[in-house]
């Protein structure tokens, strides 16, 4: 493979090696995500299974928020108690409406933030799995093409100097397939990860609300 990657190297053109180039920024930028975001989900996770129950069993909210403190490490509950406790500026949009409603909207934007923070990199993986097959592919017919043009410039066509390049060219192909699996694999496991993280916040969320107005 590695004979096979440095000929054709050696025998593309500008075109052929921009495409090498795209799908090796392609595959460390998909690997350098996967990592971080396995790191990254698998503390939320956890965080969340810790926190939740010690943030209700807590005599009250201030204890709450405390023992959110100690579990909740990548920062998902905080924000929704936050938001749930903010003051409302007066003489506002923001302060219009009942308080039920002032709440609601407090706490949906601060879902929304929290989830934007967990599904951040999902585009670059989707967007990964879905291009670089056809980038490889791209960068095969271009290398085939390209070949075939140096072999007729060439003279003396025969089905030996059309094999090898023709050959070498496919290992784009290869390479593009290499890097969309991984990526595309990372995508639907991140994206189980990030709907389970989901539920349990819009829960919590919920819960919270239903705490405060029940206060009323």
């Amino acid at each position: 493979m590695s004979g096979g990657f440095s000929d054709f190297w050696s025998q593309s053109d500008a075109v052929g090696r921009l495409v090498a180039l795209l799908l090796l920024a392609m595959s460390v930028s998909s690997w350098a995500l996967i990592l971080w975001r396995s790191w990254l989900l698998r503390r939320a996770r956890l965080g969340l299974a810790r926190a939740l129950p010690a943030f209700w069993q807590a005599a009250n909210l201030e204890d709450g928020r405390s023992a959110l403190q100690g579990f909740d490490s990548e920062g998902l509950l905080q924000p929704l108690v936050d938001a749930a406790t903010a003051e409302t500026r007066a003489a506002t949009l923001e302060a219009a409406g009942t308080r039920e409603s002032r709440l609601t909207r407090r706490l949906r934007d601060a879902l929304h933030a929290v989830l934007g923070r967990l599904q951040f990199g999902q585009v670059l993986l989707a967007s990964i799995g879905a291009t670089a097959p056809f980038l490889g592919l791209f960068g095969t017919v271009w290398g085939i093409y390209h070949a075939l043009v140096s072999i007729s410039a060439a003279g003396n066509i025969t089905i030996e100097k059309i094999s090898g390049p023709v050959g070498e060219a496919l290992i784009m192909t290869a390479a593009g397939l290499a890097v969309a699996i991984p990526a595309v694999l990372a995508y639907n496991l991140f994206g189980k990860w990030v709907a389970a993280c989901e539920a349990e916040l819009e829960g919590f969320a919920h819960d919270l609300r239903e705490l405060l107005t029940a206060k009323d």
